[in-house]
Order: C-alpha cells, then sequence, then structure tokens
C-alpha cells in the first residue's frame, strides 16, 4: 500500500488505514480504553510513523481516541465520539451491531429537524428551490412507480430532495445538517432497507410536501413533512427489531 505519501495520500489512507481503525473502534474489536501505539498502527499496515500519526490525528479529531506520551493512543467511549460526523455516521451504518441504532438516532433527528425546516421554507424558499423540490418530488414519483425506488437515480434524487428542503428553510443550522442527514437515506438504500416500489404514502407525501412550500402554505408543509417521516419511522421499525 503506498501509504507513505503527502496531502495526495489523504485519501487512500481513509479508504483503507482510518477506515479499518475507525471500524474496529466503533464495532468495539478495540474496546474502550484499550491503548496501541504509532508503531502497532505501522506494523499492523505496514505503513511509516508519519502516516500513522495522521491516521492518529485523523481519529483524535472523530472523537474515538485521545492520545498523550506516556500513555500512548487510547479508546474513548461513546459519549466522546463526533456522532454528527458524516464518517463516523457512516461507520456505524457499516458496522452491524450499530446499523439500527444509528439509523434510528438519525430518522429521530430528522422528525425533530424536518417538519420545521418544512415550515420555514414554505416562507422563505426562492423560487427555484420552489420550482425544483417539485421537480425532484416528480422524479421520485417517476422512478418509484417504475420499481426504481432503491436505484442510484432515485437516492439522489432523494437526498437532493431532503438537503434543498433543509436549505430552502433559511436555517443555517438545518442547512449545516443535511451531510449528517443524508447518511439515513444512504443508509436505507445501502442496505436494503428501501424497497424497489416505495410506499405510494411516501412518494404522495414528497409531492404534497413541495406543493405545500410552492404554494407557500406553512402549516401544510409542515403537517407533510411529519407524514413523510412518519413512514420512513414505521418502514425502520421491523429491521430495528430484528
Amino acid at each position: 500500500m503506498a501509504h507513505d505519501k503527502t496531502a495526495a495520500s489523504t485519501e487512500p489512507l481513509l479508504t483503507s488505514v482510518l477506515d479499518e481503525l475507525g471500524r474496529d473502534i466503533i464495532s468495539g474489536r478495540l474496546e474502550t480504553g484499550q491503548t496501541f501505539t504509532l508503531q502497532s498502527i505501522g506494523e499492523r499496515f505496514q505503513i511509516s510513523r508519519t502516516v500513522a500519526r495522521e491516521a492518529m490525528r485523523a481519529l483524535e479529531q472523530l472523537g474515538l481516541v485521545s492520545s498523550s506520551r506516556r500513555v500512548g493512543i487510547t479508546v474513548l467511549p461513546r459519549q466522546r465520539w463526533s456522532v454528527f460526523n458524516p464518517t463516523v455516521i457512516t461507520w456505524r451504518l457499516q458496522t452491524e451491531s450499530e446499523r439500527a441504532r444509528q439509523l434510528n438516532s438519525l430518522t429521530e433527528l430528522r422528525v425533530a429537524v424536518e417538519p420545521i425546516a418544512a415550515y420555514n421554507a414554505a416562507t422563505a424558499a426562492t423560487p427555484e428551490q420552489r420550482a425544483e423540490l417539485k421537480e425532484l418530488a416528480t422524479t421520485m414519483r417517476e422512478l418509484g412507480e417504475h420499481t426504481h425506488g432503491a436505484t442510484q437515480d432515485f437516492l439522489e434524487a432523494d437526498m437532493r430532495f431532503h438537503s434543498l428542503l433543509l436549505e430552502a428553510s433559511g436555517n443555517e443550522m438545518f442547512a449545516m445538517l443535511a451531510p449528517s442527514l443524508m447518511r439515513a437515506l444512504y443508509g436505507r438504500t445501502e442496505f436494503g432497507l428501501q424497497p424497489e416500489t416505495p410506499a405510494s404514502e411516501a412518494l404522495d407525501a414528497h409531492e404534497e410536501l413541495a406543493q405545500a412550500i410552492a404554494r407557500g402554505e406553512a402549516q401544510a408543509a409542515e403537517s407533510a413533512a411529519r407524514a413523510l417521516i412518519g413512514e420512513v419511522r414505521t418502514a425502520l421499525v421491523p429491521n430495528q427489531s430484528a
């Protein structure tokens, strides 16, 4: 593995060494309180001390480890994880023992945020945003009714719809949550929880939400968003109890 490089090696590093260490911590294979060293990272992955240090610093920034000269690198408890970071979310989704909990947390966060974002968007959205939301809802309807609900095209339209909803709310903090919340949609598709033919109620709710925002009807937009997230929660319940 060609990890002994500078900034140009960041992506290969993240997709190999960092991903493996991150998933080891998330899954508990590296337990809370366990310690290791830069040397042990280097020996395990056959990488230089410089690259091992880069991996350690990335894990430290994500709240997965702490480091000190006396103790070395220590695995931190869940309470210290940067749980809004998309990388941590992805590792949790990729870890079978964490997946249901992570999807549930993301869905509950959407329940808390998206209806208010929809309410705000009805008055704050630009004409271009209103038009795009309607177009995306139509695209999702067409794909869903042709059994393409679990495809990349549907996922991209769905993620854009909900990201745009947060942006259109005019609340900059809602908009900053988009990368984290969109991992919930990614997770449903990536791990086979998204049906080829989405529930008609979900497709209806996307269209009703887009239309309410286009008309400037805040209460109707909030209600449509609540109905939409309610369908998501219901769809995930069997998988959470599995």
